[in-house]
């Protein structure tokens, strides 16, 4: 019987299937589709945990990449596209809630801590310090007397459902980021529900999913205007976003993306090198000499 069992063993086919380089590469470039997007805020997050400390980071970038990517994954169920691209936007959403509940949760603590601090240090002067909790912000209101310092603080934080827009995404727990993306996500869902199988709909939707995303260098590009400097500016950081947008247009190219992903991958990458051209024009710029004069005199004066 054995005998009989090697023979059929033998003839079946174990040969691997064959895989070219051409797919090799594309798989690759799929792969970093996915989670490329999401490397330039790895080292933004482990750095505000490091430090909790997280006012370098403005959280409006967030705002900005979960309206993208929420658009883009409606945008697919009317004109389907590469998975990948889907699966980025999944993955850019999970991250940038990710790193709102930890700027939510640094903020808080650091708020705490400003509080613990008026109970233990001791006070300067002799008179006596009294801490008042109210329902406003710290510090809402500082009230001086011969004999008394009283100090207002908050219990009460900005909560969505207060519907203030001062207080627009800046609110003080995680959950009213969520109450926001939930009713954003459910709004936009039930339009797109509607407007299915409406062509023009379905093309500006997508439209504006890249579109917004594209946008996301404006605010750097503006302020380096207004300050006729890009000092404090991480050059390094621009650099790498060229190089990503740079991948990420000739990706939509070579995989045939619809339209508006092309046009606007080109228009991120004429941002980044709009940036990278202030850098060399405000080099020697106004902005440039005065720090200079100022440097200089104040080291004349220490001298």
């Amino acid at each position: 019987m054995e005998n009989d069992i090697i023979p059929a063993f033998a003839d079946l086919d174990f040969r691997l299937p064959d895989i070219s380089i051409q797919q090799l590469v594309s798989w690759g470039a799929s792969c970093c589709m996915m989670f490329g997007g999401i490397v330039p805020f790895i080292p933004q997050y482990m750095e505000i945990k490091r430090t909790d400390n997280g006012e370098g980071f403005s959280t409006h970038v967030c705002l900005v990449l979960l309206a993208a990517s929420t658009l883009r994954i409606l945008f697919w169920f009317g004109h389907p596209f590469e998975l990948p691209l889907l699966a980025q936007s999944i993955i850019m959403f999970v991250t940038m809630m990710a790193l709102i509940r930890l700027c939510t949760n640094v903020r808080a603590l650091n708020e705490i801590s400003t509080v613990k601090r008026v109970f233990t240090d001791k006070p300067s002067s002799p008179s006596s310090h009294k801490v008042r909790f109210t329902d406003g912000h710290p510090v809402d209101h500082v009230s001086r007397a011969p004999s008394e310092v009283t100090l207002s603080y908050s219990i009460r934080g900005k909560y969505f459902t207060d519907f203030d827009q001062r207080y627009f995404w800046k609110w003080s727990r995680f959950i009213d980021f969520c109450q926001f993306m939930l009713l954003f996500c459910l709004v936009s869902g039930l339009v797109t529900y509607v407007f299915i199988n409406n062509v023009y709909f379905i093309e500006v939707l997508g439209f504006l999913a890249v579109f917004i995303e594209a946008l996301l260098g404006a605010p750097q590009f503006y302020r380096n205007y207004q300050n006729l400097s890009t000092q404090g500016m991480s050059v390094q950081m621009v650099c790498f976003w060229l190089s990503g947008d740079t991948f990420k247009t000739g990706y939509f190219i070579v995989k045939e993306a619809p339209l508006q992903f092309t046009l606007c991958g080109a228009l991120q990458v004429i941002i980044d090198l709009s940036i990278l051209a202030q850098v060399f024009y405000y080099r020697n710029g106004p902005r440039h000499k005065t720090v200079i004069a100022k440097a200089s005199m104040s080291d004349e004066h220490i001298s």
